[in-house]
């Protein structure tokens, strides 16, 4: 919890605090989990936090309140779920100087490797043109204790060994982590602070060299209902099964995430507009073609369809004002009734003429 909070649940207001909270969790249909619980405390009592105003903006569509949510916004929002990233990072940096170690320790084998054999060539062209000169026994007494040296350094060596072994081990462990803390468990996209740091990137590339960028933000139009109907299992299935026709149209260098929900985001680097919004209503065209069943009863879901909203950035655009001309246009997909994709240069055009 942060200050604000940490002070308001141990002061005088705590228990009519913690009333307000059970009481709006109840009205909203959440369950009083202790996660839950920790989200709405924060959102009662200091609603014009990011947090606050992302949940707002969650249960102004409808977004069912699940634990997947409930991690989402943690990892997001919550400083303990924070720290997680700042260890992530921590990792990257030594990740980095690991790789430096092992790079020096592989250069100082071979340089010692080197001096030994031009040491001992050195010895052979002396022996050879006057094996008694003081310089050819100064060599042959260097060459002695070059040898001894080696002989001392074996065991070293073979620790080096065993700790360079032991480093490419944590370097690929590390690596993972990082992987695993910019993914989202459910549907393998990348998550949402991921996403941001890339956007962020294409964005200031987009600027450097001109050429195209455009931002799609997809959701699966009436997702409540399935959560309503068949239950938050059956949920994560419709989850997965759009976010696998998500990451079939977004290979490199193009990138998908899931943004929030049943919210997903793409963003499309170095592609024209036209070509942006063919795939885009080629990829909903082929999640509406499928009737989905149940798992586990076989029984019928019926067809799932997604909306989406797509802005062509313009040079020196944020990645917040991108971000909020394609959920405008989102918007004006579900008003337009669902299953369809709208560009948000179609909006201006519209509006002007």
């Amino acid at each position: 919890m942060n200050e604000f909070v940490d002070t308001a649940v141990r002061g005088p207001q705590a228990f009519a605090l913690a009333r307000q909270t059970i009481d709006a969790m109840e009205a909203a249909n959440v369950w009083p989990t202790p996660l839950n619980y920790e989200l709405w405390l924060h959102y009662i009592q200091n609603p014009d936090s990011p947090l606050a105003q992302e949940m707002r903006r969650l249960l102004e569509i409808d977004t069912p309140f699940t634990d997947t949510v409930a991690e989402m916004l943690a990892t997001e929002f919550l400083p303990r779920s924070r720290l997680s990233e700042e260890i992530r990072d921590a990792g990257a940096v030594l990740n980095r100087e690991l790789a430096a170690v092992a790079t020096a320790i592989d250069k100082a084998r071979e340089v010692q490797v080197q001096y030994a054999e031009t040491l001992a060539d050195a010895k052979d062209r002396f022996d050879e043109t006057d094996p008694l000169s003081p310089l050819s026994e100064l060599i042959t007494n260097l060459s002695k204790a070059t040898r001894r040296i080696q002989r001392h350094t074996i065991v070293l060596e073979r620790r080096l060994e065993s700790s360079h072994t032991e480093v490419s081990k944590l370097r690929s462990h590390l690596e993972q982590v990082r992987r695993d803390a910019m993914t989202d468990a459910l549907t393998n996209l990348a998550n949402r602070k991921a996403f941001d740091e890339k956007l962020e990137a294409l964005c200031a590339e987009h600027d450097e060299h001109d050429g195209h960028l455009s931002l799609a933000i997809i959701d699966i139009d009436m997702f409540k209902r399935f959560n309503d109907t068949w239950g938050h299992q059956t949920g994560d299935q419709v989850l997965r099964y759009v976010a696998s026709a998500i990451s079939r149209i977004s290979q490199h260098p193009r990138i998908a995430a899931r943004y929030g929900g049943e919210e997903f985001a793409v963003a499309f680097p170095g592609e024209e507009a036209d070509t942006v919004e063919t795939a885009l209503n080629a990829m909903r065209v082929d999640i509406a073609s499928r009737a989905l069943r149940r798992r586990s009863t076989n029984d019928d879901l019926g067809i799932v369809t997604i909306s989406a909203g797509v802005a062509h950035r313009h040079k020196h655009e944020s990645p917040l004002q991108l971000m909020e001309r394609a959920d405008a246009a989102l918007y004006v997909s579900k008003r337009a009734g669902r299953n369809r994709i709208t560009s948000a240069q179609n909006i201006l055009a519209e509006t002007a003429a």
